[in-house]
């Protein structure tokens, strides 16, 4: 949408991924001083802390997507500040003691859940879908080991096919060529 995207990394395979895909990447305290808005998608504990928020820029919005109300620091946040006044629902103004403004989303929790009225059915089917299936797998596998399994490839193609098809989408199918051709290495190696 023409956004100028920062990307902060701690993963160097990742921060090379974001390079390769043309986004900037830099260490977050030097982000902090060029950024508009800050979302955190790690999963992790006090991602943007006070260090970062001295940087920011006066009207800042921040925001979680990632783990629980853990990834800002809040109590950084109230601490800095001097003020906090309600905007509107899911929109908290902290004003800092040298007065500039920091726009918290949904006070630090999940903003995809908290700020929205849920998930779209449009995600929800295909997640349902997967589990019913990934539950008769199991059903059907009784002496799995007790474990954390990935998802199997073919329930995952099946509920996406299922919902191509129901969005009215036809995709292309390999031809037997085609598939013998990606099973083997032996053509063109002679």
């Amino acid at each position: 949408m023409g956004a100028n995207v920062i990307v902060t990394e701690v993963n160097p395979l990742r921060a090379l991924e974001a390079v390769m895909d043309g986004f900037q990447v830099m260490p977050l305290a030097e982000a902090a001083e060029t950024g508009d808005i800050f979302v955190t998608l790690t999963g992790n504990i006090n991602v943007i802390r006070k260090e970062h928020m001295l940087k920011m820029k006066d009207g800042v919005v921040i925001a979680n997507s990632g783990h629980f109300n853990v990834e800002i620091s809040l109590p950084d946040l109230e601490e800095l500040s001097t003020s906090k006044r309600t905007i509107r629902p899911n929109l908290e103004e902290h004003t800092l003691k040298d007065g500039r403004r920091i726009h918290l989303l949904a006070e630090g929790r999940l903003v995809n859940l908290a700020s929205a009225e849920g998930h779209p059915s449009e995600v929800m089917d295909m997640s349902f879908s997967n589990q019913a299936l990934c539950v008769q797998h199991l059903v059907e596998r009784p002496k799995m080991e007790p474990k954390v399994y990935d998802v199997p490839k073919d329930i995952d193609e099946l509920v996406a096919r299922l919902k191509l098809m129901g969005m009215g989408i036809e995709i292309d199918s390999l031809t037997d060529e085609q598939k013998n051709y990606i099973s083997s290495w032996q053509m063109g190696t002679t």
